[in-house]
């Protein structure tokens, strides 16, 4: 499956931003979804996912409350709704799919990787 990123920008602090992902193929209902993050000079880190289904959802500590994912299955698109961004939230933002039969946030089980769309927010 190939994946692409796009909706990130530059916004200021508390403000709100969508990032899209759409997927090729047919075969999208069968991947485990997630989005992941990288700040200049730290590591990938996971921030949220949605499994093929959509009825599960898991979220680091520090999005919580403030980010949403969603996916609609028949538009091959997962979405991230993030609101009350912070300058922390600065990052490029990758989306990722996971064909394993488990859901799980580890970047290792994610197979295919979308090509990050960057999110800069401004204090």
């Amino acid at each position: 499956v190939q994946l692409q990123a796009c909706g990130g920008g530059l916004v200021q602090a508390g403000g709100s931003l969508r990032l899209s992902c759409a997927a090729s193929g047919r075969t999208f209902s069968r991947y485990h979804m997630g989005w992941f993050r990288q700040a200049p000079g730290k590591e990938r880190e996971f921030v949220i996912g949605i499994s093929r289904s959509g009825s599960n959802t898991d979220y680091a500590d520090s999005v919580k409350g403030r980010f949403t994912i969603a996916r609609d299955n028949a538009k091959n698109t997962v979405y991230l709704q993030m609101n009350s961004l912070k300058p922390e939230d600065t990052a490029v933002y990758y989306c990722a799919a996971d064909q394993d039969y488990y859901f799980t946030r580890s970047s290792y089980q994610y197979s295919y990787w979308g090509q990050g769309t960057l999110v800069t927010v401004s204090s």
